[in-house]
């Protein structure tokens, strides 16, 4: 069982990585909106970064060999980690705006705590369930003038539980993932494998919706690409979840609610947009609330 232990510069670096990388993804994606299917293009995310993390395991000397018993582990973790909550984000965002979409995400932390106590038994800590809900009432006011001035479509109510499911699925991955690294299962193995099923998963949908497995050759789309699979999933998931197994699912899910923070921060200079009292006060709360999820037990 996990210690409530003081944070390491290691696991404080692999939170920031994470932190950083997934703030700027949000860029990758916009660049990737256009002729091929969002369900394709995550085909295409999680096929290359699959391979890159197998290359990287073989280069390591990690252990690739295992039974069929771990292999279904590792198809689980593909299906809710690396394709199921994609896609339902992606048709989720369809409907709704952006900042609602980040609301529901930023409650993972919360999720984590009850499903670690309903799975394995894990305490809940009274401090990060406060520090998950003062983040979440953080991107709430961070993202109010954007929901609240939404129109939002016939499918809204539906669009919001497909989010709900997707944040879900995002959970469960973090528990499947948490006993393969109990098991001393390389998390580089371990997580190729995962996005080589969730790959899988998502060819088998994209088929059965006619589809077409294309790819679109221009640079905007390509670069987008690249930074989906390398820097987005190789780096960011190598490092959520070593940092998952080294602090805990409950704590380093917390990168969900700072992501949104980070995406914020960008479009101020890249889209000009205009902080209000309300986006302060929000922040001033993410960040207290970072800092209770954080902070050592005493």
């Amino acid at each position: 069982m996990l210690t409530r232990a003081r944070l390491t510069a290691f696991d404080l670096l692999l939170y920031a990585t994470v932190v950083v990388t997934w703030g700027f993804a949000w860029i990758a994606i916009h660049f990737q909106v256009g002729a091929v299917s969002p369900d394709v293009s995550i085909l295409w995310r999680f096929l290359l970064a699959g391979m890159l993390m197998l290359g990287i395991a073989a280069i390591r000397g990690d252990r690739l060999r295992y039974s069929l018993q771990r292999h279904a582990m590792f198809a689980l973790l593909g299906l809710t980690l690396f394709s199921t909550n994609f896609l339902l984000f992606y048709h989720a965002a369809e409907t709704l705006p952006s900042g609602l979409l980040s609301i529901v995400f930023s409650l993972a932390s919360l999720i984590n705590v009850g499903l670690g106590a309903l799975l394995y038994k894990t305490p809940i800590d009274r401090r990060v369930v406060i520090g998950g809900l003062l983040g979440a009432m953080g991107i709430t006011a961070m993202f109010y003038s954007q929901v609240a001035g939404a129109e939002f479509q016939h499918g809204a109510v539906f669009a919001l539980m497909l989010c709900i499911v997707g944040t879900i699925a995002f959970c469960f991955g973090n528990m499947v993932s948490s006993p393969l690294q109990r098991d001393k299962i390389p998390v580089f193995a371990s997580t190729g494998y995962g996005m080589l099923y969730g790959s899988a998963a998502l060819a088998v949908y994209a088929a059965s919706r006619g589809h077409a497995f294309t790819i679109e050759w221009t640079l905007p789309y390509m670069s987008g690409l690249i930074y989906s699979a390398l820097i987005a999933s190789v780096v960011a998931f190598a490092c959520y979840l070593t940092l998952l197994g080294r602090i805990g699912a409950d704590r380093a899910a917390y990168v969900t609610v700072l992501g949104p923070v980070v995406a914020l921060a960008v479009s101020t200079f890249v889209e000009n947009f205009h902080w209000s009292l309300p986006t302060a006060l929000g922040l001033a709360a993410v960040l207290a609330g970072n800092v209770l999820v954080l902070r050592p037990a005493k």
